[in-house]
């Protein structure tokens, strides 16, 4: 049995911040699971153009407001608490967080991520060995 606190998380390895996020690594690749979750917090007004070639994400909004645009279709779509979007098809994709207030996301990945990622130039996530 795993068993974790986001307490236990915060200024380890595990807690990755980078220019408009904020990850904090729960499960990930050491833990065997197949699939990863993370905490993470989008900063307020942050803009940031992604595009996981390497993995399937499923994301699940708990606090905050915001917009996630795909770019294959142009469409916008509204993100609040209870909100949950999969990026099910490598989706390249804006994911905005509306000024003044962050949004607290519970992300899933597959495969997992091993914790220390940050996006490359393509805003994707690099596969593990």
């Amino acid at each position: 049995m795993i068993v974790k606190h986001l307490d236990d998380i915060l200024g380890t390895a595990a807690d990755v911040d980078a220019d408009g996020w904020t990850s904090r690594r729960l499960i990930y690749k050491q833990d065997g699971m197949g699939y990863s979750v993370n905490d993470t917090i989008i900063k307020a007004g942050a803009e940031l153009e992604m595009e996981y070639r390497n993995h399937l994400e499923t994301v699940y909004c708990i606090e905050g407001e915001g917009e996630i645009t795909d770019l294959a279709t142009g469409l916008t779509h509204s993100i609040r608490p209870g909100t949950l979007y999969a990026l099910n098809d490598h989706d390249r994709h804006v994911l905005r967080a509306n000024k003044g207030v962050p949004m607290r996301m519970v992300c899933v990945f597959n495969p997992p991520l091993t914790g220390r990622e940050v996006h490359d130039e393509s805003g994707a996530y690099a596969l593990a060995d």
